[in-house]
């Protein structure tokens, strides 16, 4: 059986979407309406600044149509300043928030701070209380230090079922799934190494990741892709073609 696809985009809140995601005269507080129209999921990067009240993500699980989901970034209190340490607290925290998204819950995502290198022993207790907290959720694990990019990591997300994020900002990131039956993919920008959230991949860029994921998703691999080239929408456009191309097969 083949997996399922969800495509989407990093963030769905951009000044300059205005006119050219959005129609002009939409008012912000309609975006989140018209974004459901186009794809079935979204990545919530605000969760990473700050824990949303409890009546936004209350508003967020009500806006979602049927099959909508939202993928959610752990809060950078304890991926950046608590570097993972004493995550009983803060990561009860994060899962009694959103526990309110209910069936639109979708991946939960530790994105680490660059030049923090390898620490498995703090990987494996963060995870061991994200699964216990929260023991039906997916959580995956973003590293920005090439330190952690080593088979120790990988047996750690292996044995917690959590899935290494592929990503484009470190060079030469290696396709590597660790979780038993789903990856988890961003986007970061085609020349995301020195130059960030800028520029269309277009289907030539996007040709050979899109390959390996249709195999993957044929392998009954569930796939979750996000797109962070927000600048002028180019996430948009080219969500829109992987997903078109993870479809077709």
């Amino acid at each position: 059986m083949s997996g399922a696809v969800r495509v989407g985009c990093s963030g769905f809140v951009y000044r300059d979407w205005r006119g050219t995601v959005y129609p002009a005269d939409l008012p912000a507080r309609a975006w989140l309406d018209c974004y459901t129209t186009m794809f079935d999921t979204v990545e919530l990067n605000t969760s990473f600044y700050r824990l949303p009240a409890a009546t936004m993500v209350q508003r967020w699980a009500d806006a979602a149509p049927p099959g909508f989901i939202y993928a959610l970034k752990v809060g950078r209190f304890g991926t950046h300043r608590k570097k993972l340490k004493d995550p009983d607290f803060w990561m009860a925290n994060h899962v009694e928030r959103f526990r309110l998204l209910g069936v639109t819950s979708g991946p939960h995502l530790f994105q680490l701070p660059p030049r923090w290198r390898v620490d498995v022993g703090r990987l494996d207790a963060v995870l061991e209380v994200a699964r216990a907290l929260a023991p039906t959720w997916r959580w995956a694990v973003e590293v920005r230090d090439p330190s952690w990019l080593c088979d120790d990591v990988y047996a750690v997300l292996a044995h917690r079922e959590a899935a290494l994020c592929i990503h484009d900002l470190l060079p030469d990131h290696p396709w590597v799934r660790t979780a038993p039956d789903w990856t988890y993919v961003r986007f970061h920008g085609p020349d995301a190494a020195h130059h960030a959230y800028v520029g269309r991949y277009t289907g030539r860029r996007l040709a050979t990741p899109a390959g390996r994921l249709a195999a993957w998703r044929d392998e009954g691999c569930d796939v979750y892709a996000y797109f962070n080239n927000d600048h002028g929408g180019a996430a948009v456009h080219d969500a829109r073609w992987l997903r078109e191309r993870l479809n077709e097969g």
